[in-house]
């Protein structure tokens, strides 16, 4: 069986602006990682994953290539790999609201799968250049 692991850079915290500090407070955090100015706790962040400024991410899970734009709010929830979630999006506060976009499990776990978009034409986003 062979197996391969994509090398990424250390994760990355930046801004240190009064209320844009990049932090991650008992979270796991991997490789190439960026926390651009957001806040995320008791999370657990996959590689190549980008949280961008004033946006809060708590007691959730993010697979592998997810960019959460600024100015989100995310709370208990699951986000599948290569899903780019939207500036202003919150997930895991309105369980009525997040039932008509999302799968919310029987103990209130929000799940976004990768065939989530709010675009009708969804926009390839580059993880390391966009703010």
């Amino acid at each position: 069986i062979r197996t391969h692991q994509r090398q990424y850079p250390p994760a990355k915290f930046v801004f240190a602006e009064p209320g844009r500090t990049g932090t991650a407070i008992d979270s796991i955090v991997s490789s190439g990682c960026i926390i651009s100015g957001g806040s995320v706790k008791n999370s657990v962040l996959s590689p190549d994953v980008r949280v961008n400024s004033y946006t809060e991410v708590d007691a959730s899970i993010l697979f592998s290539h997810v960019n959460v734009g600024r100015h989100c709010r995310i709370r208990r929830a699951i986000i599948d790999r290569d899903v780019h979630i939207p500036e202003g999006t919150t997930i895991g506060y309105d369980a009525e609201a997040d039932r008509q976009r999302y799968f919310v499990t029987e103990t209130g776990i929000t799940v976004v799968t990768r065939d989530y978009s709010l675009f009708e034409n969804p926009v390839t986003v580059d993880y390391f250049t966009s703010e």
